[in-house]
Parts: C-alpha cells; sequence; structure tokens
C-alpha cells in the first residue's frame, strides 16, 4: 500500500499555519471469513456444526463424523442460536485449544454447570463460560503435569486453583 505525505504552510492573517496532508493510493477490501464448527447436533448426515458462539451452521457441510463433540440436543433451535446452557456449552467447547480437541469427547450441563468429558472418561467441570481461555489453559496444565497420572475430574470453576479428584482414569496421551 502506497502512501503519499503532503506537508504545507498556509499563511492566514499574518499567522503561518503548517498542515499535513495524507492520502492513501488504496481503499480498504470486504473480506468474509466464514465461521468453524466447533460442536455438533445431531449424528452422520444430519449433523450441523455449531460455531463457537453458539450460531448454527446449517448452510456448511456436515462436519466429519466423531470429528466434533457432540451437543446434547435433538432438535435445532428455531432461530437459529443456542442460548442458555447450550450456549455456555457451545462457548466452552468452542474455547478447547486444538491440542486438546481431539481428546474431546462430549459436554453436558450438570449440578456445576458445563462439565466436559474427555475421551479417556476425565470429566473437566467449567461451571460457566467466563475465563474460559484460563479454564483450559488450567486444564491443559492439570493434564500435562507428570506427578497425575490417573484422576476423576479437574474443577475450573478457579482457573488459578484446580482441583483435582480421584484416579479412575488414565490422562490422554502426550502429544
Amino acid at each position: 500500500m502506497r502512501r503519499w505525505v503532503f506537508l504545507g504552510v498556509a499563511i492566514f492573517a499574518g499567522l503561518a499555519v503548517v498542515y499535513l496532508v495524507l492520502l492513501r493510493s488504496s481503499s480498504v477490501a470486504p473480506r468474509l471469513v466464514a465461521p468453524s464448527p466447533t460442536s455438533v447436533i445431531g449424528s452422520g448426515e444430519d449433523a450441523v456444526g455449531v460455531s463457537a458462539i453458539g450460531v448454527i451452521l446449517a448452510w456448511q457441510p456436515a462436519p466429519e463424523e466423531g470429528s466434533l463433540p457432540r451437543l446434547p440436543l435433538s432438535e435445532l433451535p428455531e432461530n437459529g442460536r443456542l442460548a442458555g446452557p447450550m450456549l455456555q456449552q457451545a462457548r466452552v467447547l468452542g474455547g478447547a485449544p486444538p491440542a486438546l480437541r481431539p481428546y474431546v469427547a462430549s459436554s453436558y450441563y450438570g449440578e456445576s454447570g458445563v462439565d466436559v468429558e474427555l475421551t479417556s472418561g476425565i470429566e473437566l467441570r467449567f461451571g460457566d463460560a467466563s475465563r474460559i481461555d484460563e479454564k483450559w489453559q488450567a486444564a491443559a496444565t492439570v493434564l500435562a503435569d507428570p506427578s497425575i497420572t490417573a484422576l476423576d475430574y479437574v474443577d475450573l470453576h478457579a482457573p488459578r486453583h484446580p482441583s483435582i479428584y480421584g484416579e479412575g482414569h488414565t490422562l490422554p496421551p502426550v502429544s
């Protein structure tokens, strides 16, 4: 992108005024970015992707079976957007770091809020979708800790102080 700069001096009523003019030789071009699905509703050919902000992506091709975690809904919302607990789940799933996405099996809304189940059976308890990046970082830190070899769940309500419990499930392999 080229820019031209013009610096000029004008004299008004005996006072010198300095002015600066910037001109651009190109304009801003519009760009469309399609949202990508981070979870799915339904299965098989009836599967429909859902974005990280809860928008139903019915106009996109169905995601590959098993490639995304499934939201527990039997029907699509009429207005094309999720709300309430389902929206919280979509936001939590949408915040999953790429390295952990292959290990996310599903989510549900339980007594503690949004819970995510990993393919190994370990449960991540998020509560709500606030501070989601911090909560996923805390989950990754716990799962990567070599001193922890098995657990049942990780409570991420307070991401700076996650708590763990149990020894029933083996951690996913480090990749």
